[in-house]
């Protein structure tokens, strides 16, 4: 572009294709890591394991004599004295399982990440206006690591489950890292073409659904943290009526929304259909752009996501909370917020739409 009013919207074009597939095996890793940590919460396992060992933890018991270490120490919180007493060793080790697994592979990602990020420092492959980023996806995983075990200490000592607040954070950072890695993965593999500079009035339209899906993946960590999933298991009535009948019970007023069971799992699906009609409205205010084949692809494609997703939620709820359906219902939210994001980055700003009415160029 010769237009110097252009020149600030104009991005690094420095492209890695192998570090951009890095990112993107990074990007599928935490996903996995979402559904297992979603059946991880679904079959109550995530207390089992009460010590946090970031070594040795990887390895699980290999004798009767440690598996009898490990049941004790589960025996002692208020999840086995109050809900699972008299467990036999052989069920803790179904549960076991599944919070080692959901461990182990937290730190097969750290690995997945670590090494081949040292190997494209080392032979200087990653370009170096990317590099803040990169140090800072290494702390959001370690941070992501804290949180899991945050979340675990508050099931140990006074409540049989974790914090629905603390499982929301958690869930909430693999989003962010979700979203931020696969941003980047998309810079370093291509920059799109001004020609999409028409379709930048739907940059709020857009924002406002990514605000819409990530507010209410946390509203449905509310809803797995508190096992509200459980209750009113029908669609689109709760009982008698649209919401429950103890929608208000609780005093001050909002904290049904946010501590009732019954009230978030209320919150959650009017968020849900609100995600939906507002996806949906992006959908069809698109077609007024003429968008190009490839982003009438995108476009389609997330409107079958969200419509998805929904029906995912409610089979979800009319199954009595199935394993297999919640965990697809997790995996479709993600799948969800990378089509948002795909469709942002190939759209530019308005600043830079403007700018290249009379020129042609890239778009950030």
């Amino acid at each position: 572009m010769n237009n110097d009013n252009t020149k600030d919207y104009i991005p690094d074009i420095d492209h890695n294709i192998s570090v951009a597939i890095w990112l993107y095996i990074c990007c599928f890793a935490v996903l996995a890591m979402a559904v297992i940590g979603a059946v991880t919460r679904l079959t109550d396992s995530g207390l089992s394991m009460v010590e946090w060992r970031p070594i040795m933890g990887a390895i699980p018991p290999l004798n009767q004599e440690e598996w009898l270490r490990v049941f004790n120490l589960y025996r002692e919180i208020p999840q086995y004295t109050e809900v699972n007493k008299g467990m036999s060793i052989d069920e803790f080790k179904n549960i076991f399982f599944w919070e080692w697994f959901h461990r182990v592979f937290g730190r097969l990602i750290g690995i997945i990440y670590f090494v081949p990020m040292v190997y494209f420092l080392i032979t200087k492959q990653i370009p170096k206006t990317y590099l803040p980023a990169i140090f800072f996806f290494l702390f959001l995983g370690a941070m992501q690591g804290v949180m899991g075990w945050y979340m675990v200490t508050s099931g140990l000592a006074d409540n049989t489950s974790v914090s629905h607040f603390r499982l929301a954070a958690h869930l909430g950072l693999a989003f962010v890292i979700f979203g931020l890695m696969l941003r980047s993965a998309l810079r370093l593999t291509y920059v799109p073409t001004a020609h999409t500079a028409q379709l930048s009035p739907l940059k709020t339209h857009i924002n406002l659904s990514i605000f819409c899906v990530s507010i209410t993946v946390i509203w449905g960590a509310f809803v797995a943290g508190l096992d509200a999933g459980l209750l009113y298991n029908s669609f689109p009535l709760m009982g008698q009526y649209p919401f429950p009948s103890e929608l208000f019970d609780m005093r001050p007023i909002w904290d049904n929304f946010i501590h009732g069971p019954a009230g978030v799992q209320f919150t959650h699906r009017v968020l849900a259909i609100i995600t939906l009609f507002v996806i949906v409205g992006l959908y069809m205010k698109s077609r007024y752009f003429n968008p190009s084949i490839k982003l009438k692809k995108l476009f389609l494609l997330m409107l079958a996501l969200v419509i998805t997703q929904v029906g995912l939620g409610i089979l979800t709820l009319l199954s009595g909370v199935s394993i297999y359906l919640a965990a697809m219902h997790q995996a479709t939210a993600f799948l969800l917020l990378a089509s948002l994001i795909w469709i942002s980055y190939e759209i530019p700003r308005k600043e830079f739409a403007q700018a290249v009415k009379e020129d042609d160029g890239y778009a950030p």
